[in-house]
C-alpha cells in the first residue's frame, strides 16, 4: 500500500514539472490516466448547455427506404390506374431448417437419443478427474459407527437414475377435445306409379332404289341448306363490320349529315347552298348513265338506282342497284340486266318490290327478299310487252282481288296496266296516244307518224282515276283510267320533249313539268296556261317537288347545275344555283329524301351525289307574336293557294 502511494506522488511531481516547463495550465490538452475523466477528440465541436439540453427525436419505421413508392397497376374492374401495395420486408438472413414438435413421437425419440449420448459423455468426463483426486477422509458418524460410502446408484445425477426415472405426462398445449354426435336416419319410403302403355301399330314397307336415292338427295339438300345458313350468318357479320369501318372513315361526313347547319345563311338570306355529302359509284357501271332514282318510303336511307344509256347507238346491258346511306362503297343489291334499265319505282307498302322498265320494252318486278339476280315477274312478247323503250313506271293501289299492279308508259304510245297474278304479268291497255286530239282505235295498224311517244306520266294522289301523260312532241294530256276514248284535256306545254311531269304533294290542282326547251312550268290543271315559267338556260333533265313544302322544288340541267326554287320566297328566280359536277358532265335525275333534308342527283357517268340543303332552302314561315305556328298539309295548301290567287285574274301574266 505504501509502495503504491509513493508511485502516485512521484507521477504528480513529474506532471507539475512538465507544466511549469511548457507554460501550460493544469487540465489543458492532457488526458489523465486515472479516474473516470472524459476523453475528447481534438476536432470535437463545443456545444452550449442549451444545445446539449435539446432533444432530437428519431422515429424508426418498418418501411424499406429503398422500396419504390410510385408503382401503379391498371384495374380492369374500376377501369382506372391505382397504386399498389409495395412489400416493405427486407430479408437479411435466410436459412432452411427442420423443426420437430417436442411432444411428437419423433421428437421424443430424438430427445431420448440425445439424452443418452449426453449422459454417456458426462460419465466419461466425470470418471477421469475422480481417479486423479486424492481420497477424501471419511467423516466419522456421530454415534461412532462405521463410515458408509455413497454408491453411484444413490446419486441423483447418475445415468441409472435418469433411465429409471419415469417421464411426466405432458399436458395438452392446444386444449383439444374430441366430440361426436349421431343423427337420426330418415325412414325410407317406396313410391311407384304405372302409366298406360303407348299405342302400338304394325308398319311395313318396301325400300326401292328410288326411295333410297330420294332419301340421300333430301339429306344432301339439308346439308347444303345448313351450309348456306352459315354463309348467310358470315355475310351478315361481314356487312356489319364493313358499315362500321365505313362510318369510322367517313365520320366527318356523317357528322355533317346529322348536325351541320351552314351559319353563312344568316348573311345571304334568302339564298342557300348545297353541302356535298357521300358520293356513290359502282365500278362495273362505269360507262352507264343514271337513268332512274327512287327512295324507299319504309327505309329512308335506302334508294334504288337504274343504270342504262340514253344514246340509241350505245345500247347494251344495264343494272339495278340498291344503295344505302350507311355504305357508299358498294351497293346492297346488284341486279345485272341484259337491257338498260330506263325507269323504276318502289312499292310504298311492300318496299321489297321494285318495278323496272327497260329499253327493250320489257317490264319486270324484282323481289329484294329473294336470292338471285333474276326478276320474279317479267313480260314477254306474248304477254304484251312494249315495242319501244319504257320511260316511266308507277305502282298503284291493289285491285279488287288484292293483286299488286303498276302502270307503264312507252315510246310506242301505249299506257299499260300490269297485274301480278300468281307467277305471271297480266296486261291491260289503258290508253293509246296519237298525234291527233283523239285516240285511234286499231292503233297497231296505224302509221308510225301518227303515234305520240309517251315520255313521262304521273297519277293524282287523291283522285285515283286521273293521271297526266307527257309526250315527245311537248304536249301534256290529262287522262282518265275509266274513260279511254279521248283525252280529258291537252296542254300545249313545251316546244320539245317533256322529260318529267309530277303532281304537287299537297295542292290537288297543281303539277309541274320540265323539258329540253330549257323551261320549267307550273300548272293548274283547271287552267290551260302555265301559272309560272322559269328559263334555266340549259336543257332540264328532271324536276322534283319537295316533301316538306308545297312551294319548294328542285331541277337539274345538262350543264351540271342544281336549281332549287321556293315560290313563297322568290317567284322569279331560284334561291340556289350550284354546280355539283364538272361542265362536261350532264345531270340526269334528282330526288328528295322523304324524311331527311337531302337530295340525290345522278349524272351520265354513273355517279350519284348526295347533297344537304342549307337552312334557307327549307325555311318555315315565322309565327307572329303571341300566335302558334300552324302545321299540317292544310297550311301548305293555303300557302300555294295564296300564290295562285295572285295569278287567277282576268289578265294573266307569265313569269
Amino acid at each position: 500500500m505504501s509502495l503504491h502511494n509513493n508511485n502516485a506522488a512521484a507521477h504528480i511531481r513529474k506532471m507539475s514539472t512538465v507544466q511549469k516547463l511548457s507554460g501550460m495550465k493544469p487540465g489543458d490538452g492532457l488526458i489523465e490516466s486515472h479516474g473516470k475523466g472524459l476523453i475528447k477528440p481534438a476536432g470535437q465541436v463545443e456545444l452550449s448547455e442549451t444545445a446539449l439540453q435539446e432533444e432530437i427525436t428519431r422515429i424508426l419505421t418498418t418501411n424499406n427506404p429503398h422500396a419504390p413508392q410510385n408503382i401503379v397497376r391498371y384495374s380492369f374492374k374500376d377501369r382506372s390506374y391505382k397504386t399498389c401495395i409495395v412489400d416493405q420486408m427486407a430479408v437479411l438472413f435466410e436459412m432452411e431448417g427442420s423443426l420437430v414438435h417436442e411432444d411428437s413421437d419423433e421428437g421424443r425419440r430424438l430427445r431420448a437419443r440425445g439424452g443418452l449420448c449426453e449422459e454417456a459423455a458426462s460419465v466419461d468426463t466425470e470418471t477421469e478427474p475422480d481417479e486423479e483426486k486424492p481420497e477424501t477422509p471419511a467423516t466419522p458418524a456421530e454415534d461412532g459407527g462405521e463410515v458408509e460410502e455413497v454408491g453411484e446408484e444413490d446419486r441423483p445425477d447418475s445415468v441409472a437414475s435418469k433411465i429409471d426415472r419415469k417421464e411426466l405426462k405432458q399436458t395438452n398445449q392446444f386444449n383439444f377435445s374430441e366430440r361426436a354426435s349421431q343423427t337420426l336416419n330418415n325412414p325410407q319410403r317406396d313410391r311407384s306409379c304405372q302409366t298406360e302403355p303407348p299405342p302400338r301399330c304394325t308398319f311395313s314397307a318396301t325400300a326401292s332404289q328410288w326411295e333410297i336415292y330420294d332419301a340421300y338427295v333430301e339429306e344432301l339438300q339439308q346439308r347444303e341448306k345448313s351450309q348456306s345458313d352459315d354463309a348467310t350468318k358470315l355475310k351478315k357479320a361481314a356487312k356489319i363490320l364493313e358499315r362500321m369501318v365505313h362510318q369510322n372513315i367517313f365520320d366527318d361526313i356523317a357528322q355533317d349529315f346529322k348536325y351541320f347547319e351552314d351559319p353563312s345563311d344568316e348573311f345571304r338570306d334568302p339564298e342557300g347552298t348545297l353541302l356535298p355529302l357521300w358520293k356513290f359509284h359502282y365500278d362495273k357501271a362505269k360507262r352507264l348513265s343514271v337513268t332512274a332514282l327512287c327512295w324507299n318510303n319504309k327505309y329512308q336511307d335506302l334508294f334504288a338506282v337504274g343504270m342504262g344509256s340514253y344514246e340509241f347507238s350505245k345500247q347494251g346491258h344495264g343494272m339495278l342497284l340498291i344503295y344505302t346511306l350507311k355504305n357508299s362503297w358498294f351497293p346492297e343489291h346488284v341486279y345485272p340486266t341484259t337491257s338498260g334499265a330506263m325507269c323504276l319505282d318502289i312499292h310504298k307498302e311492300c318496299s321489297y318490290l321494285v318495278a323496272v322498265g327497260f329499253h327493250s320494252g320489257c317490264v319486270a318486278v324484282y323481289n329484294l327478299k329473294q336470292e338471285g339476280t333474276e326478276p320474279v315477274f317479267k313480260s314477254t312478247a306474248k304477254t304484251g310487252e312494249h315495242t319501244d323503250p319504257v320511260w316511266q313506271v308507277r305502282w298503284q293501289k291493289d285491285d279488287m282481288d288484292n293483286n299488286h299492279n303498276f302502270y307503264s308508259v312507252s315510246a310506242d304510245g301505249r299506257v299499260v296496266s300490269w297485274t301480278l297474278v300468281k307467277t305471271e304479268l297480266v296486261f291491260t291497255d289503258i290508253i293509246r296516244l296519237s298525234m291527233k286530239g283523239t285516240i285511234s282505235e286499231g292503233l297497231e295498224h296505224a302509221p308510225q307518224s301518227s303515234i305520240a311517244c309517251g315520255t313521262a306520266f304521273d297519277f293524282h294522289q287523291q283522285i285515283d282515276y286521273l293521271f297526266l301523260v307527257g309526250t315527245e312532241d311537248g304536249k301534256i294530256h290529262k287522262c282518265s283510267k275509266t274513260y279511254s276514248s279521248q283525252f280529258l284535256e291537252t296542254f300545249d306545254a313545251h316546244k320539245m320533249a317533256v322529260h318529267a311531269v309530277k303532281w304537287n304533294h299537297f295542292h290537288p290542282k297543281v303539277f309541274i313539268s320540265c323539258s329540253s326547251d330549257y323551261t320549267v312550268k307550273i300548272w293548274d290543271h283547271t287552267i290551260n296556261s302555265p301559272m309560272f315559267t322559269f328559263d334555266l338556260n340549259a336543257a332540264v333533265a328532271d324536276v322534283s317537288w319537295s316533301p316538306y313544302s308545297s312551294t319548294v322544288f328542285a331541277a337539274v340541267t345538262t350543264d351540271g347545275r342544281v336549281h332549287v326554287f321556293d315560290l313563297s320566297v322568290n317567284k322569279y328566280e331560284a334561291i340556289c344555283q350550284q354546280a355539283v359536277v364538272s361542265k362536261k358532265t350532264q345531270l340526269t335525275h334528282v330526288e328528295f329524301n322523304p324524311i331527311y333534308p337531302i337530295i340525290v342527283v345522278g349524272d351520265n357517268r354513273g355517279y350519284i351525289n348526295s347533297l344537304k340543303l342549307s337552312p334557307n332552302l327549307r325555311k318555315k314561315p315565322k309565327a307572329k307574336k303571341g300566335q302558334e305556328l300552324p302545321e299540317g298539309p292544310e297550311v301548305e295548301v293555303a300557302k300555294m293557294e295564296k300564290l295562285l290567287s295572285l295569278l287567277r285574274e282576268p289578265e294573266q301574266s307569265t313569269f
